[in-house]
């Protein structure tokens, strides 16, 4: 489980295909001396499991199911980290599965302020997860939706936000990952569930 609160920022720094699979490794600053194989980090909000250690550096690897859901990784990309939340731990975001369910489409991102405003089109099937003032996570991030059109969700990135996660490295027509609540998803599975 994860909270959405980033800890730190890494590269892709291999990405490795064998077969529709694929090995990634992601060099970053977080500290990993608590980390060994079999633990989970989330990787731009992907939950992966970490099969090698080094210095400064860890590797995953990512099923062909997931590479089918998730945002295309790219060789140098950077990419938001946070590691497993414990029990003890506070949750200042809100909890995410790190199982992402679709990629959406930057429409905007502009400043305003001392802020910036995110525009995302997200596909119609996760649409009805959606609720404003919810949450949802992009590229891991949690974030609290202000507004909905008719295909869009807006939210405001705070200063904080957009210089500690690669927010700052957004552009129009990027594609992100998107973590609707989890919530939503086990009301609509318990509403449409005949016992």
């Amino acid at each position: 489980m994860f909270t959405g609160l980033i800890e730190a920022t890494g590269e892709v720094a291999a990405l490795d295909y064998h077969g529709s699979d694929a090995r990634m490794v992601i060099a970053t600053i977080l500290d990993l001396s608590q980390i060994k194989p079999g633990d989970s980090i989330a990787v731009d909000g992907v939950c992966l499991t970490v099969v090698e250690l080094g210095a400064q550096r860890f590797a995953v690897d990512v099923s062909a199911e997931t590479l089918a859901v998730v945002k295309p990784f790219a060789l140098g990309e950077a990419v938001n980290l946070e590691l497993a939340m414990r029990l003890s731990d506070r949750l200042g975001g809100h909890l995410l599965s790190g199982h992402i369910d679709g990629k959406g489409r930057v429409v905007e991102y502009a400043p305003v302020g001392d802020n910036f405003t995110l525009s995302v089109e997200v596909p119609p099937a996760l649409m009805r997860y959606i609720a404003i003032k919810g949450s949802i996570a992009i590229n891991g991030v949690s974030l609290t939706v202000n507004n909905i059109t008719k295909n869009d969700i807006v939210m405001n990135i705070i200063p904080h936000t957009w210089a500690n996660t690669t927010f700052k490295n957004l552009t129009a027509g990027a594609n992100v990952n998107l973590e609707v609540d989890m919530l939503a998803r086990y009301v609509e599975r318990m509403l449409n569930c005949k016992a």
